[in-house]
């Protein structure tokens, strides 16, 4: 049977794109394994003896980052690590790796890293490039929103609709803006409600959130934006946000099926503001919010109740994004999700004149 040490080495000895190096506490190289000399140009008998600081960047080795692996591997048993680091010939490399605690032949410690240099020139590229296109739909959307004040303005169109318009551009600038942070990858419920309530939060603020967190695919996050946004501007200027009294309770769950597919059921209500009847006409806004999560996603319903609007939402999730959930936003108004803005803000764009009360009409 082969001897455990003869396996390791020979596995150490095939390994390709990893370095294995084992060092003295004060970081004094003792031994240079693997794959270590292709991936940093220098060879085992030039630098066994020297200081493992010679493969890190002079900013790192000025900033003592070298000896702060070694003492943090000494007191946690681990330091993880991912930087540049530096060739014999003055080129950068990007490592992945972690010093180990380790007690052989002299030598007291161990890092471990591999070359993954490729992957992240590939990774800074694909985020210039988006940024760049992120850039030139942001010019998009302010150019449409000129052109279309413009086009309204001349054919007389009134300021109120004007800028009801220009609003809802901007909520898909806001949405917009989530997904880039998250690099078009999806987006977390939490982040949209945070930028929809911004402008219309204040102290003591009238939100109340609670909610799973929820990843949503980049699609559904435009559309639950503009939801929202119909939602906060039509309470801003009818509903509980046109009161100082008013509040507005905001929650979602996340449930699976038996095949793992993931839904989302919202509600929204509100409470304290103005006495709410049925409207005479469906407005644009009710519109939406049906049309929004249509084709079998899932469906809303609005409930022009007295004390306040509700609406749920139930919403079949889409995937191909990073599904994570756990943990509880917030519970209390402005805790956690609802930051304390300026208040105010936009005057919003509602879902359309008031005929006797509260309500969704037509514009």
């Amino acid at each position: 049977m082969l001897h455990e040490d003869s396996l390791a080495a020979r596995i150490i000895r095939r390994l390709r794109g990893y370095g294995i190096v084992t060092c003295r506490s004060d970081g004094r190289v003792t031994r240079w394994l693997a794959d270590a000399e292709a991936v940093t140009g220098y060879e085992a008998a030039e630098i066994i003896g020297a200081d493992i600081g010679l493969i890190f960047t002079e900013a790192d080795r000025a900033a003592g980052v070298p000896l702060h692996e070694i003492e943090t591997a000494r007191a946690l048993g681990a330091a993880e690590d991912s930087r540049w680091h530096r060739r014999k010939d003055g080129s950068l490399f990007w490592a992945n790796g972690a010093v180990l605690p380790l007690q052989v032949n002299g030598a007291e410690f161990v890092k471990i890293f591999r070359d993954e240099t490729p992957m992240k020139q590939a990774e800074e590229q694909r985020l210039l490039l988006l940024n760049e296109l992120n850039h030139r739909v942001k010019n998009t959307l302010a150019t449409v929103q000129s052109v279309a004040e413009q086009t309204l303005r001349n054919a007389g169109v009134t300021e109120a609709v004007r800028r009801e318009l220009a609003e809802r551009f901007i909520a898909l600038s806001r949405a917009h803006n989530v997904l880039v942070d998250e690099n078009w990858a999806g987006a977390d419920l939490d982040a949209l409600v945070i930028e929809a309530i911004r402008p219309y939060d204040r102290q003591p603020s009238p939100f109340v959130v609670a909610g799973l967190r929820t990843r949503l695919h980049p699609s559904q996050a435009v559309a639950l934006s503009l939801v929202l946004h119909e939602l906060i501007t039509n309470a801003a200027k009818y509903g509980a946000l046109s009161t100082e009294s008013g509040r507005i309770h905001l929650s979602w769950n996340l449930g699976f099926d038996g095949m793992g597919r993931r839904s989302l059921v919202m509600l929204w209500r509100e409470s304290g503001g103005p006495p709410v009847t049925l409207p005479e006409r469906r407005g644009f806004g009710t519109r939406l919010i049906e049309k929004s999560f249509s084709r079998g996603q899932g469906e809303a319903r609005i409930d022009y109740r007295p004390a306040g609007l509700q609406c749920s939402l139930s919403l079949q999730l889409v995937e191909g994004c990073s599904a994570r959930s756990g943990g509880m936003s917030a519970t209390d108004p402005g805790a956690s999700l609802a930051k304390p803005g300026k208040g105010g803000g936009m005057d919003g764009t509602g879902f359309g004149q008031r005929a006797q009360s509260p309500g969704l009409t037509e514009r």
